[in-house]
C-alpha cells in the first residue's frame, strides 16, 4: 500500500473528539468508546452530537468498550459494538468482512493507543494482521493478561514515553502496514521506547507509596519527582490490593485486574467505559473507596 492510497489518519480520546466538518470525506471509527456521563462527558454532547453532525458519512464505528447506549445501534450494521469481556481489544474485531461492508473511506479516526494503532494498521491492511499474532498482542496489551512479544512490547513502551507525540504513532501505523521492514521508523520507535525505562525508577518509588484501605491500595501521585507510568503503577498497587487507585492531575484511576469481576462503570454509576479501569475527578476519591469496600464480593470471570 503506498502513502497516496492510504485515508486521513486521525488520533483521538473518547472526551476530545474532532469536529465532524474536521474530517474529510466517509469516516471510520476504531476503538473509541462512546462518552459516558459519569466520567464528566455526557454521551449526548460528546459522542451523540458528533454522530449527528457526521451523518451518512459514517462507513463503521468498531469499539469494545462497555456502554449501555450500545443497543441504540444494534440495528445499524455500521456498528460493530462489543464488551470488554467480549473482546480484550479491538483489533480482532477488524475483519476482512468489516472492513470490505464499510468500503472506501476518507477519514481512518481511532483511539491513540497500541490497541487503536493495531486497528488501524489492520484496517488499512483489509482485515489481515501486520504480523502474526499482532491481535494476541493487542489483547495482551490491552488487557494487562498474558505476555506480549517484542514488536508489541517495543511499541506499547514507545507509546507510553512519549503519548502526546502524533507523529510517532503515525510512524508505528506506517512502520506496522509495511511489514515491520522500515528501519528508520524502527530506529525512531526504539528511540522513543528507550525514555520509558527512565520513567520506570519513578514510578518504582511511587509504588512504595501505596496505602491499604480496606480492599484499595491508593497512592497519592501528585508527590512525582518526575514521569511515571500509570498503568505499571496501578499494576503495582494490586499486587498489594483487590483494587488501586492512582490519584494524580486532578484526577483518580481506579483499576482492578481484568478477570477480577469488577465493573467499576456500574459501581460508580458512569454509563460506560473499561469495566476495570477508569478515571473521575478526585473530588470522588473518597466516595469511591467507601463503594469499593462496600461491595460485595465480585465473582471472577473465567
Amino acid at each position: 500500500m503506498t502513502a497516496r492510497e492510504l485515508p486521513r489518519l486521525v488520533f483521538t480520546t473518547p472526551r476530545t473528539l474532532p469536529a465532524a466538518s474536521a474530517l474529510p470525506g466517509r469516516v471510520a471509527v476504531l476503538d473509541v468508546a462512546f462518552a459516558a456521563e459519569g466520567l464528566g462527558t455526557p454521551f449526548e454532547e460528546m459522542t451523540g452530537r458528533f454522530l449527528e453532525q457526521l451523518g451518512s458519512r459514517l462507513a463503521a464505528w468498531v469499539d469494545h468498550h462497555d456502554h449501555e447506549f450500545h443497543a441504540r445501534y444494534a440495528g445499524d450494521d455500521r456498528f460493530v459494538l462489543a464488551t470488554k469481556a467480549q473482546h480484550g481489544a479491538c483489533p480482532e474485531m477488524v475483519t476482512p468482512e468489516v472492513v470490505a461492508r464499510a468500503g472506501p473511506i476518507d477519514t481512518l479516526m481511532v483511539h491513540g493507543d497500541l490497541d487503536g494503532l493495531y486497528s488501524a494498521a489492520k484496517w488499512l491492511l483489509d482485515g489481515v494482521e501486520p504480523y502474526p499474532g499482532a491481535d494476541d498482542d493487542a489483547r495482551c496489551i490491552d488487557t494487562r493478561i498474558g505476555t506480549p512479544g517484542p514488536t508489541a512490547n517495543l511499541i506499547d513502551h514507545a507509546l507510553r514515553a512519549r503519548f502526546r507525540d502524533e507523529a510517532l504513532k503515525h510512524r508505528i501505523v506506517r512502520w506496522l502496514i509495511g511489514g515491520l521492514a522500515d528501519r528508520e521508523h524502527r530506529a525512531v520507535i526504539t528511540e522513543a521506547a528507550a525514555e520509558f525505562e527512565k520513567s520506570a525508577a519513578e514510578t518504582a518509588r511511587l509504588g512504595e507509596s501505596y496505602r491499604i484501605r480496606g480492599r484499595v491500595a491508593y497512592c497519592d501521585a501528585r508527590t512525582t519527582r518526575g514521569r511515571f507510568d500509570k498503568t505499571d503503577l496501578l499494576l503495582v498497587g494490586q499486587t498489594k490490593a483487590p483494587v488501586s487507585i492512582v490519584q494524580d492531575s486532578g484526577m483518580v484511576t481506579v483499576a482492578a485486574a481484568f478477570d477480577s469481576g469488577w465493573d467499576f462503570v456500574v459501581l460508580l454509576g458512569l454509563g460506560g467505559g473499561m469495566p476495570t479501569r477508569v478515571s473521575m475527578p478526585e473530588h470522588r476519591l473518597e466516595d469511591t473507596i467507601e463503594r469499593v469496600n462496600a461491595a460485595a464480593e465480585p465473582t471472577p470471570r473465567r
